[in-house]
């Protein structure tokens, strides 16, 4: 057993990417996947390190979360974030941020201050207030790239996701950006997970995805951390997450083999993951073009990967 980190920026990135537009995120990847393998080194638990990365990913503007999130059909941001530890199973989750720098580290404050385990939109808000976090303008997070994006899905007339849509229209041609995730267990097998997004281009105000839905985006217990990213909706109804630690549990089979059982299931196009079992095994299966990915094991393998092929 030793310790194990994966991270995600988004499932559904297109099969060609101009380098202008890949290396900015290969270079965010590799950059939260040092930070995420310094701090599990330093012996931090994996609830800290899942954090901290989320964080670190929420900061980087080439990913869907933080200063990089979409805009809803009202031109507004709409954050949401999950985090969850795997020996207690408590939780915490956000939606509807508007103002909040990090929603990750107020999904945790929630896991932690109060009795609940979801707020939302004015509710979370407020909590964010009371305790002090970070909050900005909702202008800080709105870019002129998602300005564009927001333009080109309603002149289309549609809701934009990252990746080619199960009817073979291109949703999003440039891979733009994708929902961030963390998974990491430590050498005891302390196991947490982590994901943040803003949703999907053109959403309606109000849209929940499968990022701070418990089972569904994100998931941690004993056996596994897993978080999600690609179409919420299909996630939600296949409660992916929840789904790889069933199959590990139901029927008694490693990590990779659940993983890539539950995202075979899924419809085409639609899921990807990244997952760390308490072992220290890593999964990071996907049916979309391609997801952008990293992870580590103490054993000193790494792996930065977007398509098929690894890039190490």
């Amino acid at each position: 057993m030793g310790w194990a980190i994966a991270i995600h920026g988004g499932a559904g990135v297109p099969p060609s990417l101009p380098p202008e537009k890949r290396l900015p995120r290969e270079a965010g990847l590799r950059h939260c996947l040092d930070v995420g393998i310094a701090a599990l080194e330093a012996r931090n638990h994996p609830l800290d390190v899942v954090e901290l990365v989320v964080r670190e990913l929420e900061n980087y503007p080439y990913f869907n979360a933080g200063k990089g999130s979409v805009l809803t059909t009202r031109g507004t941001i709409e954050m949401e974030a999950c985090i969850m530890d795997g020996k207690t199973m408590k939780c915490g989750a956000v939606s509807g941020l508007s103002t909040v720098v990090n929603a990750v580290s107020l999904a945790r404050l929630v896991m932690e201050k109060t009795p609940h385990i979801y707020l939302a939109f004015g509710g979370a808000e407020a909590f964010a207030r009371e305790q002090g976090v970070e909050t900005v303008e909702m202008s800080h997070f709105i870019t002129p790239e998602n300005i564009e994006r927001l333009k080109q899905a309603q002149e289309a007339g549609r809701v934009q996701i990252d990746y080619t849509q199960p009817d073979g229209a291109v949703a999003d041609g440039d891979g733009q950006t994708g929902t961030v995730g963390c998974v990491a267990v430590d050498n005891e097998g302390n196991l947490a997970a982590a994901t943040s997004t803003g949703g999907i281009v053109n959403k309606m105000v109000g849209r929940i995805g499968d990022t701070p839905v418990i089972g569904a985006g994100t998931y941690a217990n004993h056996l596994c951390a897993v978080s999600a990213t690609g179409m919420g909706e299909a996630i939600i109804r296949g409660t992916v997450a929840r789904d790889v630690a069933a199959v590990m549990e139901f029927k008694g089979i490693s990590l990779k083999e659940a993983a890539a059982y539950v995202v075979d299931r899924a419809p085409p196009g639609t899921t990807g993951l990244v997952a760390v079992s308490s072992t220290g095994e890593v999964a990071m299966p996907f049916n979309t073009p391609g997801m952008f990915r990293a992870c580590a094991t103490e054993d000193g393998y790494s792996e930065i990967s977007i398509w098929e092929s690894p890039s190490k």
